[in-house]
């Protein structure tokens, strides 16, 4: 898609409705994690500085419609005023007269910031109605959330239908990162594959065998595999009911010509615990009661070697239990490995997903490689090939 840029136009003296996604941890009314906030901030300053009025839209939470004030954005204006180094106004709704007049008494490089849009049950229902209240806010719209983009929501569709639409910088930046990842990659193309289950993922394997030259299968899941192929694997987490799904993506990935590559030892433990007594066996080795947890240091020189052919890593989801020690042995290693190689360049390398912006984090690479996107469930959506509503609909606005 050939999709209009914010950073193509002349914003001095416009009046920017931007879909942000703010939407970030908090305590006691404080931000714990202001990453996405920082990341949303970096690319408004620019506009900011050229003159741009920023009206700033983002959810927070499920409110399910209704006033929750513990979702309030308020906490958010003041960690959005320290990313861009200025002041933030908090408006206490995001449609009606007090929101249009603090929108139009915005200077050049001025910004607002709205209440939360789900408090308002037009929202998620993605009503019209909703949607031409918000476009009264500008002058012209801008989806800069990737990460609420599978969404069909008011504030990432149907608005786009009523102003000039657009997309932000770090929309911008996230899209061009994952399709030279999946769409376009440098070859061979590697994905990293983890997570507890195989069901989650069904439809990101079937789609990613036929995009690149390897998948490393790890986590929970790889023992769905090793059920498959009848090996004993105790007490482990396993799905029995994916057994013909675990057959059928290794039947997609042999006609497409795409390597499933599976842990060849294991890390087991007796108790499902962090500091549990561990032990190295080979796959076909676990006992009746035994617990796997990780894949084995084997497994991971296995897994370094396929990554240091690689032109292309795409990473999404962690090889063990990286939540506990010594569990997080594989995911840390191969990590490791994928930042050195990026930090050489000699691959580039995109990651993507909660549990796995979680894992590079444990493992201190998250700023090594060449792109993390903190988007979850468009990330996902996106992986397994799916066009994601926020950004069809701007697709759509360019068309009309």
């Amino acid at each position: 898609m050939a999709i209009a840029s914010i950073r193509d136009m002349d914003v001095k003296g416009r009046v920017l409705v931007i879909r942000a996604d703010l939407n970030a941890p908090c305590k006691d009314g404080v931000v714990t994690d202001a990453t996405r906030i920082e990341r949303f901030a970096a690319g408004l300053k620019p506009l900011l500085a050229a003159g741009a009025r920023a009206v700033v839209l983002s959810h927070f939470g499920r409110p399910k419609g209704k006033v929750v004030p513990e979702m309030s954005l308020a906490p958010i204006a003041p960690a959005l005023a320290a990313a861009l180094g200025q002041e933030v106004a908090f408006i206490d709704d995001c449609i009606g007269p007090k929101a249009q007049a603090a929108a139009a008494a915005l200077g050049d490089g001025q910004a607002i910031l709205m209440e939360n849009l789900r408090f308002h049950p037009g929202e998620e229902k993605n009503d019209p109605a909703f949607a031409a209240e918000l476009a009264k806010l500008g002058d012209i719209y801008v989806n800069d959330a990737f990460s609420a983009a599978h969404r069909a929501h008011a504030s990432t569709d149907a608005i786009a239908a009523l102003l000039p639409a657009c997309s932000g910088p770090l929309m911008d930046e996230e899209t061009a990162a994952l399709a030279a990842a999946l769409e376009a990659p440098k070859r061979p193309a590697v994905a990293v594959v983890g997570g507890a289950k195989v069901s989650s993922k069904i439809a990101v394997l079937k789609n990613l065998v036929n995009k690149v030259d390897a998948v490393i299968i790890g986590g929970g899941m790889a023992n769905t595999f090793f059920f498959a192929d009848g090996l004993s694997i105790g007490k482990s987490l396993r799905e029995e009911d994916q057994v013909e799904t675990v057959r059928e993506i290794r039947s997609l990935a042999a006609r497409a010509g795409c390597e499933l590559v599976l842990p060849v030892d294991i890390v087991y433990a007796f108790k499902f615990a962090d500091n549990a007594r561990s032990f190295i066996a080979p796959v076909d080795e676990c006992p009746d009661d035994g617990i796997i947890l990780d894949a084995g240091p084997k497994s991971v020189i296995r897994f370094r070697s396929v990554l240091a052919n690689a032109q292309t890593i795409l990473w999404n989801g962690p090889l063990g239990a990286f939540e506990m020690r010594p569990f997080e042995q594989a995911t840390r290693q191969v990590a490791l490995e994928a930042a050195e190689l990026t930090r050489s360049g000699l691959v580039t390398s995109v990651a993507g997903g909660g549990d796995t912006v979680a894992a590079l984090n444990m493992a201190g690479v998250a700023g090594d490689f060449s792109y993390v996107s903190t988007a979850g469930g468009a990330f996902l959506e996106w992986l397994e090939g799916r066009t994601l509503p926020g950004i069809a609909a701007l697709d759509r606005a360019k068309a009309a």
